[in-house]
């Protein structure tokens, strides 16, 4: 009776060992994830509208340009670069899916064929045999590594699928600062061709002046340099466009050709104000801080495999099937057999040790990076509201600017035909107005840009989950 028990105890051994292990590889090694802490101001400095939510504006209306708005389209759909990053969170979501698998037995098929003198011993005459079986192998997580392995493969998935977001928003902004910067260029290029006719009227009404008498000639010289002036900011406001318009058709995904117009450059200029939202929610809704804080939990997850790895590895072997001597064929017999293998460092200098303390401090550099990358975050709000707030006050001046200058230049053109005041008068007033107009522009320009720079900063506004998820199922 005792034999019995004994004989029954031995022959559960076996399973007694495998629950243990089991419950034992509940645990992990390695420290648990914690969220950074990241005190927010209450609110932003220099914001001068309520604390609304922006997540569902469509920012692209603000600028009422439908050119702009296919642009847009186009490039999203188009741009080579989305696309490849496309295609990166696919394959780290199927490397998730491979190292999710690792956790799980591999089944394998195993056959073998022997025949010949020589099975181990010699023999005086040839013999065969023959095995075909299922094969099982399984490492038990002991220590946690294969989930350690499992939670960075998955964080780095999901840092892929916020790479992809901020790749997006920074490509619609791009776009948005090229194709302003585009409006202004060929805006720059109208008022220096309108500059040029008319101080080319004025060179030949001085020519033909000289010519009678009636002025110097260093009259006609200072006409030719203003004339010369104006002739060569043609060309280099054309250059800069055509470059401008070029690197856009890139990012749209086209080759060189021209980008249409539609309204005029003073209807872009963007008039109301822009819902911040909480300094708090900009963790939230920018894609570059959620990548940042996923490759904090990656490499949180490198510790715990880091240490795991200075531990043995346990791994279950199991095979079953039939063999037999060939000559004996029909009368095959089950083989089968069951194995724990175990595989660990036993002396490596301390490498194993000096790896944990390196995934440590890539760990807590991560952090690091997190928290100046929400700093950046908040500076670069703060930059465009500051902007806006005083290129809007700017452009105000340069309008009146521009008004008090043409009207220099006219009544100084009156005065010089009626010998009232010299031609260097006349001349200077021409350079003001000129400048005058192109300083205008500049900062229109600069004023667009400055909302385009806001939403980015805030990251939210520009793409809508259902904009995401339609750009998904469409790649």
């Amino acid at each position: 009776m005792k034999r019995n028990g004994m004989k029954q105890m031995h022959n559960k051994l076996p399973l007694y060992i495998l629950i243990m292990l089991l419950l034992l590889a509940s645990c992990k090694m390695g420290p648990a994830y914690k969220s950074p802490e990241v005190i927010a101001p209450e609110v932003f400095l220099y914001q001068t509208s309520p604390s609304d939510s922006l997540t569902d504006i469509k920012w692209w209306e603000l600028f009422n340009d439908p050119v702009l708005d296919s642009l847009l389209r186009m490039a999203l759909d188009s741009n080579r670069e989305v696309k490849a990053t496309f295609n990166s969170i696919e394959q780290a979501r199927l490397k998730y899916k491979i190292q999710k698998a690792n956790l799980y037995p591999d089944l394998n098929l195993q056959g073998q064929l022997n025949y010949g003198t020589y099975s181990g011993f010699l023999n005086d005459e040839a013999m065969g045999n023959y095995l075909a079986a299922g094969a099982v192998s399984w490492e038990i997580d002991f220590w946690g590594k294969l989930r350690r392995l499992n939670e960075a493969a998955l964080a780095d998935y999901l840092g892929t699928e916020f790479g992809y977001q901020n790749l997006r928003l920074s490509l619609v902004s791009q776009i948005c600062l090229y194709y302003f910067q585009l409006r202004i260029y060929e805006e720059s290029v109208a008022i220096s061709r309108r500059t040029l006719a008319l101080r080319d009227s004025s060179l030949n009404l001085i020519r033909a002046r000289y010519d009678k008498g009636i002025v110097a000639e260093i009259d006609v010289n200072h006409a030719e340099i203003q004339q010369a002036i104006a002739a060569s900011a043609v060309p280099l406001f054309e250059r800069a466009a055509a470059q401008t318009q070029n690197a856009l058709n890139v990012l749209i995904g086209n080759n060189p050709m021209e980008v249409a117009r539609s309204i005029h450059i003073d209807s872009l200029v963007v008039n109301q104000d822009v819902p911040l939202g909480l300094p708090s929610e900009l963790l939230l809704r920018r894609p570059d801080l959620a990548l940042a804080e996923q490759k904090i939990v990656a490499q949180n997850a490198r510790i715990g495999v880091a240490q795991a790895n200075r531990f043995p590895s346990i791994s279950l072997t199991a095979l079953g099937g039939v063999s037999n001597e060939l000559a004996s064929f029909n009368t095959a017999g089950a083989a089968w057999s069951a194995g724990l293998n175990l595989f660990g460092p036993l002396f490596n200098w301390g490498k194993n040790k000096r790896q944990v303390e390196i995934e440590k401090l890539r760990t807590e550099s991560a952090y690091l990076n997190y928290e100046n990358a929400v700093f950046n975050a908040f500076r670069e709000v703060e930059d465009a509201l500051i902007a806006i707030q005083t290129f809007k006050e700017e452009y105000a001046a340069r309008v009146n600017h521009v008004r008090a200058a043409n009207n220099a230049q006219f009544l100084s053109s009156q005065r010089y035909d009626k010998g009232i005041t010299s031609y260097l008068e006349y001349l200077e007033s021409q350079r003001q107005a000129f400048e005058a107009e192109l300083a205008l522009v500049a900062v229109q320009g600069e004023l667009l840009s400055s909302y385009v720079l806001l939403y980015k900063a805030l990251g939210g506004g520009w793409l809508t989950e259902e904009d995401y998820q339609a750009s998904q199922a469409t790649n």
